[in-house]
């Protein structure tokens, strides 16, 4: 078999709003996903579908266009199996850019599948488990307001919320508080900083005034590089440090564990560069002792079926996973939807990624808002 094209095109998913009005963090606000759709075609009549999702300043646009004019000419006429060696093809095209490599080898997961009639999840070792329990985000918002959603969270089988932080220190700890009070002592609540907070004394200062409440967990404190600050802050705290934009690479993964800079690593399918590059880092988080959960751009249906298959076939999940991010969209591209009821999220069980993409909402989504 033989890649013999391979496409790609931007859209803008809607975001469900919250709090009546856009999804907010320490990251921005957001009204749309800016991401982009990859299909890899064969000569065997097998398309690969991908998406390439990320929610920092290189979207949709940009990544399509280092796609066309870097990344797929690197794989036409290569064979789709050889999905280790295209990924190095890629890496000496373009350096960085793993999101949009994380699409592309998506998409040749697909195709793999769909040759071999079997699941993604069976390309990864198979399933460890059937479902995969969730968490789900709290933007920025008033904190009862937040405490409200909280509690909605929960009277739909959210056994896991997580709070978004970053504002002013006060403003913080009450909507922890909050949250806290309204979900009860069994439901988890995480804190995510988004990387926001200055200084790791001031992480420090505010994660104490927040240990009455229990937090599960601590995300992302500290900007990615400053490793020694949040081992600083893990030695200085109760609550377990998790980090999210620190790793992006196995690479990444090495120099976290090296330092002793978290208690828990959160990996990306798009961050990593891909399904195998993630799988990678959850086995050398295992190697290490340290748990891993997966983390979401938020995805649409595409990206969250792989992640949904990484998750169910890795044997190092720990703390329930943000794999849903479907639900932060106000409609979903797949012509059949994903099964995520009562907090879980299950895997599709056809061939490949099991999806189907729905071009008529492609066609919409495509017009840029």
């Amino acid at each position: 078999m033989k890649i013999t094209a391979v496409k790609s095109l931007v859209v803008y998913g809607p975001r469900k709003q919250v709090f009546g009005a856009r999804y907010q963090t320490a990251l921005g606000g957001w009204d749309h996903s800016e991401h982009g759709l990859v299909f890899i075609e064969t000569d065997e009549g097998l398309t690969g579908t991908g998406e390439i999702s990320n929610a920092f300043k290189r979207r949709g646009r940009l990544l399509c266009r280092e796609v066309d004019q870097l990344l797929a000419p690197a794989l036409v006429g290569e064979d789709p199996f050889r999905i280790a060696f295209l990924l190095t093809r890629m890496e000496t095209a373009l350096d960085g850019s793993e999101v949009a490599k994380a699409g592309l080898e998506m998409a040749l997961y697909d195709i793999v599948g769909k040759a071999l009639g079997t699941p993604v999840y069976n390309l990864l070792g198979g399933r460890v488990r059937d479902r995969i329990q969730l968490s789900y985000s709290i933007p920025w918002g008033p904190p009862h307001k937040m405490a409200e959603f909280a509690a909605e969270l929960k009277a739909k089988g959210f056994r896991t919320v997580k709070v978004k932080v970053g504002r002013d220190a006060r403003t913080d700890v009450e909507a922890v508080r909050r949250v806290r009070e309204a979900v009860g002592p069994e439901t988890r609540v995480r804190v995510d900083a988004n990387m926001a907070w200055r200084t790791p004394k001031d992480a420090i200062r505010t994660i104490r005034a927040m240990e009455p409440f229990n937090p599960e967990l601590v995300e992302q404190p500290l900007p990615p590089r400053e490793l020694d600050g949040l081992a600083f802050i893990r030695a200085n705290v109760g609550v377990p440090i998790m980090v999210d934009e620190s790793v992006f690479t196995p690479r990444d993964a090495m120099e976290v564990i090296r330092r002793g800079a978290a208690d828990i690593v959160n990996v990306y399918v798009t961050e990593s560069g891909g399904l195998l590059n993630a799988s990678r880092t959850f086995a050398m988080c295992e190697a290490a002792g340290i748990p891993c959960m997966i983390g979401s751009m938020p995805e649409f249906g595409i990206g969250t079926a792989a992640q949904i298959h990484l998750g169910v076939a890795m044997t190092n999940l720990g703390p329930d996973s943000d794999t849903c991010g479907v639900l932060y969209h106000a409609e979903d591209l797949l012509a059949e939807p994903l099964r995520i009821a009562d907090g879980f999220a299950y895997p599709p069980e056809g061939p490949g990624l099991g999806i189907t993409v729905d071009m008529g909402v492609v066609k919409r989504w495509q017009r840029q808002p």
